[in-house]
């Protein structure tokens, strides 16, 4: 299966996730104009990029820039659709890395939620979904996400999914040395 030709959509009782597509730019500035949510974003390797969006345009121009990466098999974004309201509260970002560090062979893992979908019970409902379905979509052995210390319900929902935090780096383009990340094997 080739996730750029044909990206699969996953859903459950409460969530689905699907690529992500223009029309979500209005739930999605809900998402990163939401200051109590930004600090749980991965930005690393981001080129300083902190994702905190407070005027349509500049969401536009994120969703835009997904889109492409997703065209041309950079990584893929997905929106996660809440079933209950049809509004997109957050999306998930994944691609296989592969650098000389740690986490080669790596499905790389970002999940950005509203501030009030961050709870343990809602992140492992949404992360049931894609998670186990990574290692073939991704053809990777490991799948890893960034959880700051702060995030306790993040942290929490983690390791209820199986994932061990790991003292290893990421190794950023430029050298720069990134920690906090938890880690599923295969």
């Amino acid at each position: 299966m080739n996730v750029y030709k044909t990206c699969p959509s996953f859903e459950n009782e409460k969530y689905k996730l699907r690529l992500i597509k223009p029309d979500d730019t209005a739930d999605l500035l809900k998402v990163y104009s939401d200051r109590k949510a930004v600090p749980y974003f991965n930005g690393d390797n981001c080129h300083g990029d902190d994702f905190y969006y407070t005027t349509t345009e500049r969401m536009q121009q994120a969703v835009d820039f997904w889109v492409f990466s997703y065209e041309n098999g950079y990584f893929v974004r997905w929106a996660i659709v809440d079933k209950a309201t049809c509004e997109v509260i957050g999306s998930i970002e994944e691609f296989l890395r592969t650098e000389n560090d740690y986490f080669t062979d790596c499905g790389l893992l970002r999940l950005d939620l509203r501030s009030d979908y961050e709870i343990s019970s809602e992140i492992e409902n949404i992360l049931s979904l894609i998670v186990l379905p990574s290692f073939d979509m991704f053809g990777c052995n490991k799948i890893a996400t960034k959880a700051f210390p702060s995030a306790t319900e993040r942290k929490t929902a983690l390791k209820n999914c199986g994932f061990a935090e790991t003292k290893e780096k990421l190794i950023g383009h430029d050298g720069t040395e990134y920690d906090c990340y938890y880690v599923l094997n295969k």
